[in-house]
């Protein structure tokens, strides 16, 4: 196998020697267990054709350190400790790491072709996944030839195409794409009566919810913003603006996430005692304010403008709350509104990343996002407790309590859970809608060579360490993998990594990589692949850190902040 050397003048540590490979191993033991899954006849589990391969005795070995913790993130170091092991070593116990690894924005791609590239291969990644790119057509398509090589499931047809635009479900019924996102929540009776189609619903893990921030008058009084939480009816919006599916939020968190609605549920429609309560915190007559949202379709919020219109009628009918409606544009509402700066109400939700609590709570609710104005002590010192238990059964009442706080201080009122849906053809054979990660085209069969699936916009760029847009991350899951995937089911599962085992603390996590993996390029996968994919997003002074549009959002956000960010 070639050895991998350690790119030169890259900003990070690089120790080679068999002293540390031997002192990181020895601090690791097992404790993760392979969870892979089928669904049915769909199963996105890697099948075993990988060929063993021997570790090089001359493998120098990359490692990424930082300085301290001190910079407030959660990764220490990472290691190649030798051909096919990496360890990760963290600042603070991540009971999410497995799930957190399995989302595509960690990637791994070989560590020659990201330095070729500058650190931002956008229109050209090489992976190891089911396809590699033929090639991208602006405004058009996306292009995927088979990979011959790929040690799981083989796709059935030899070319599969990713295409965009509005007109989907037309194009579907007209035989000229095989499946589709559905965004528009009139189609699906359209699709039911069509006995040629499909409709799959995708338990979307999201949440839409009314936001307060208690730096401002009159929201800074408990009771107004629980007489508003008392005195919205969420079923007339569920009912009136979502899919069928959908349902009214009992707690923030979907129940389909373990441990999410641990605790009380939500208070019940009451606008009797909302109106008597709001009189008692002093506005018997109610009072001005306004409601933010932005003009943009989300799963959670598919039609935003008249969510916002009925919200500020509820308010008007029920509270005498005077409410004007006001549209941001995107950007500056996200950023506005993350920050604490929205004097009134505001519309916001969430789509969770990966499978686990602390991607809803946590990322919301804890003691430093000034989202909310000044957070609590009752919920985020449960959280910060229970994020740091390996052991869900005994994290289940720090959640129950962190839940229940949340309800009384009420920073927002939990609104809906919203389904979504896709919808193919009825010859193809596998077709499925998961509710973690992207949908993968090679575990579907038409019949035919090409297969072809359309969802709504053109990717942003198919580097999705630097992505957000679902659209993105979909065209990048068919090329990329990373050392763990989501199964058909959702379910956290091993992909480039044999397994990723922790100490008792779980602060350090070994990971086995999977041998005779190969790259698209005929390169072969390991262990400094992984250190420098990882380096490229995690660490703001390596050169490689360049991506599309340097936010490295989902690097920055699910690990606490970004090695040298400040340098």
């Amino acid at each position: 196998m070639e050895n991998k050397e350690a790119p030169s003048d890259k900003g990070m540590a690089w120790w080679v020697g068999a002293l540390l490979a031997f002192s990181l191993v020895a601090a690791a033991c097992a404790g993760t267990e392979d969870t892979t899954t089928t669904a049915g006849e769909t199963t996105t589990t890697a099948a075993e054709t990988t060929t063993t391969a021997e570790p090089s005795s001359d493998f120098e070995g990359m490692v990424l350190a930082a300085e301290s913790c001190g910079y407030g993130g959660k990764i220490s170091s990472i290691a190649a400790v030798d051909e096919f092991t990496v360890v990760f070593d963290l600042c603070s116990p991540d009971p999410a790491f497995l799930a957190k690894a399995a989302f595509v924005v960690f990637g791994i791609q070989p560590s020659e072709h990201l330095e070729a590239t500058g650190g931002a291969p956008l229109r050209n990644p090489i992976g190891t996944g089911p396809y590699e790119l033929d090639k991208w057509v602006l405004g058009d398509s996306v292009v995927y030839e088979r990979n011959d090589d790929y040690y799981g499931r083989k796709a059935p047809h030899s070319i599969a195409v990713l295409r965009w635009g509005a007109k989907r479900l037309l194009e579907l019924q007209s035989g000229n794409v095989d499946g589709i996102t559905v965004s528009n929540t009139g189609d699906y009776e359209v699709i039911r009566d069509d006995p040629n189609i499909e409709l799959i619903g995708k338990p979307e893990p999201n949440v839409l919810y009314v936001a307060m921030t208690n730096t401002f008058a009159p929201f800074d009084i408990p009771d107004v913003r629980k007489a508003i939480a008392i005195g919205i009816d969420r079923q007339r919006i569920v009912d009136t603006f979502y899919p069928l599916g959908s349902e009214v939020a009992s707690h923030f968190t979907p129940c389909s996430v373990q441990n999410g609605c641990e605790g009380d549920s939500w208070y019940d429609y009451d606008p009797a005692a909302a109106e008597q309560l709001l009189a008692a915190a002093g506005f018997p007559d109610g009072f001005s304010t306004r409601i933010f949202y932005r003009d943009i379709f989300r799963r959670y919020l598919p039609d935003p403008r008249a969510v916002a219109v009925d919200l500020a009628a509820q308010l008007k009918e029920n509270l005498n709350i005077d409410a004007e409606v006001v549209v941001m544009e995107s950007g500056a509402f996200i950023e506005e509104s993350t920050a604490g700066n929205l004097d009134g109400i505001y519309l916001f939700g969430w789509t969770g990343a990966y499978p686990h609590i602390t991607n809803f709570l946590d990322l919301r609710f804890r003691a430093i996002n000034p989202q909310f104005g000044v957070q609590d002590p009752s919920y985020t010192e449960p959280l910060l407790a229970a994020s740091n238990s390996a052991d869900s059964a005994a994290a289940a009442p720090l959640y129950a309590a962190a839940n229940n706080a949340l309800k009384e201080f009420v920073p927002m009122v939990p609104i809906v859970h919203s389904t979504t849906a896709f919808a193919y053809g009825a010859n193809v054979d596998g077709a499925y809608a998961p509710p973690w990660g992207q949908v993968l085209f090679n575990f579907m069969d038409n019949g035919e060579d090409t297969f072809v699936f359309m969802q709504g916009d053109e990717p942003k760029s198919l580097y999705c360490a630097d992505e957000t847009d679902v659209e993105s991350l979909r065209a990048c899951a068919q090329v990329i993998e990373g050392l763990y995937s989501y199964s058909a089911t959702g379910e956290v599962q091993p992909q480039l990594a044999e397994v990723c085992s922790a100490d008792e603390s779980l602060t350090t996590w070994t990971c086995t990589l999977r041998s005779g993996v190969l790259f698209h390029d005929g390169s072969a996968f390991d262990a400094n692949d992984v250190v420098a994919s990882w380096a490229a997003g995690i660490d703001a002074a390596d050169p490689l850190h360049t991506g599309n549009i340097g936010a490295w959002e989902y690097y920055s956000r699910l690990w606490d902040g970004l090695m040298n960010a400040d340098a």
